[in-house]
């Protein structure tokens, strides 16, 4: 299965195993592991070392997953989106600008490459800006092609409880975003429908 950075990202609110809700980016130390883990989904918009993270890329990095995700919201009308952006998710045309003004952040140049044996090709590279608004646009371009291409219609929230995370669908008869998702919403569905038989009796529902 593929892996998108906007996803990636989008998927920093997850949750926790114990019925709440994490955030992999609450902390400037926790910025720097999920970067580190998306190093290669990074590696022609940084340079070489990396970038430091700090609480104002931090911010930075969460303000473009608030727009992302309500944006993922939107996508995956009419159907629900995830419990974790069901109550106060960032406005459309906010998270529209909140997108394309982080874009364009860093400005990208074209280069002409043209090996001694083969055809010319152009490679297209970001320009000498910090490396943190160079990641920063990467993020949001990253998104904005997600969201414009095809993965977009075959993005889901997934339904199993407490789960807030979004997918793409595999196949067609995907609900979940994971295996262990799909487990617990089939333990929750035979603990409902037995507590439901329970509570009915053997003889039917009781007359009203």
């Amino acid at each position: 299965m593929g892996r998108w950075l906007a996803l990636e990202l989008a998927s920093t609110i997850r949750h926790d195993g114990d019925g709440g809700v994490a955030d992999d980016l609450a902390t400037v130390a926790g910025a720097a592991r999920w970067l580190h883990g998306c190093a290669d989904l990074l590696s022609g918009d940084l340079p070489e070392g990396g970038v430091v993270a700090d609480e104002a890329l931090r911010e930075e990095i969460v303000g473009v997953r608030r727009a992302v995700r309500a944006l993922f919201a939107r996508a995956v009308a009419p159907g629900p989106p995830s419990p974790a952006d069901s109550a106060r998710p960032m406005p459309f045309d906010e998270a529209l600008d909140r997108l394309n003004t982080a874009a364009a952040r860093a400005a990208v140049t074209p280069r002409l490459e043209w090996p001694e044996e083969g055809a010319p090709a152009v490679r297209v590279l970001p320009a000498q800006e910090s490396p943190a608004s160079r990641l920063v646009a990467a993020l949001a371009r990253d998104a904005i092609g997600f969201l414009a291409g095809p993965q977009r219609e075959l993005l889901r929230a997934c339904t199993a409880p407490r789960c807030v995370r979004y997918f793409v669908k595999s196949h067609g008869r995907q609900e979940w975003c994971k295996v262990s998702c799909g487990n617990r919403a089939r333990a929750a569905r035979h603990y409902r429908r037995h507590r439901t038989e329970a509570q009915d009796g053997p003889d039917g529902p009781a007359p009203s």
